[in-house]
């Protein structure tokens, strides 16, 4: 992949890769590079008529940092020149923040990195939001980003499909075909896998007990939390809580299946 002044890239499934002038030359571990350039081995280059590279790494924690990365294809490549421009503010004010450190430059530099990933991501949907399928790509169309809204923000209402198509104005059969069609699940089948992730973290990260946790997430019963559960984790929510079994293995899970690392890099 060819990249040029201004492109930003993303890998979202931590996966190798080689960044080259020459495709010829014999690669370097960047680690070993890196260790050569801190302990002084190697002197820093001085910023001449090439290019440079800002780059980094976000790790997102916890299961469902799935439903965002599942999302991603294995690059992304932002290279549309009016894409380029809405990326090119961030990018010139971080090259600023670490060419002439200031108090608080760590801090802004993290920020401004955060926007760009955000506005990566926001380039891409809004680049595949006629035919890109996923959670991702719905939060482009107003009424299903509407109707995952109510999912998320109240996973423990009783939905039903009817309930949801009148929340955002649409009639049940078209709305249930319009969500399968542009997240790639059913409503229902949405629903119950946000839950069992929310499950899933709160059986790790909170005293509740299964039965509370059951009832919080619209369960009347804590047998029929547990079948849910185990239809969709794998396991039990007693042998999640014991780590006796681990969440489903996700092909985009770098190290741990409850780490996930993202790179993001833009070329000025």
């Amino acid at each position: 992949m060819l990249l040029t002044a201004g492109d930003c890239f993303l890998l979202p499934h931590g996966l190798p890769f080689c960044l080259a002038t020459d495709l010829s030359l014999t690669p370097v571990d960047f680690s070993k590079f890196l260790m050569a350039l801190k302990s002084g081995e190697m002197a820093p280059r001085k910023e001449g008529g090439g290019h440079y590279i800002v780059g980094g790494h976000f790790v997102l924690t916890g299961s469902h940092a799935d439903i965002l990365l599942k999302s991603l294809p294995p690059i992304v490549h932002i290279r549309k020149e009016s894409d380029k421009a809405a990326m090119r503010w961030s990018l010139e004010r971080m090259k600023e923040e670490l060419r002439d450190p200031q108090p608080g430059s760590s801090l802004i530099s993290q920020q401004l990195a955060y926007m760009m990933l955000v506005q990566a991501l926001r380039l891409h949907v809004a680049e595949g939001a006629r035919g890109g399928v996923g959670w991702l790509f719905a939060l482009a169309d107003k009424q299903m980003s509407a109707a995952i809204t109510c999912m998320h923000d109240d996973p423990g209402h009783p939905w039903t499909l009817q309930k949801l198509a009148e929340r955002i104005g649409m009639s049940r059969s078209v709305f249930a075909l319009r969500f399968k069609e542009t997240v790639g699940t059913t409503p229902m089948e949405y629903l119950t896998r946000w839950r069992m992730l929310l499950a899933g973290d709160k059986l790790n990260n909170s005293g509740d007990s299964i039965s509370v946790i059951a009832l919080s997430l619209g369960y009347g019963s804590e047998s029929a939390f547990g079948k849910a559960f185990k239809r969709m984790m794998g396991c039990s929510p007693r042998q999640y809580t014991r780590g006796s079994s681990s969440p489903p293995p996700s092909p985009i899970t770098s190290g741990t299946s409850h780490e996930n690392k993202l790179e993001v890099a833009a070329v000025g």
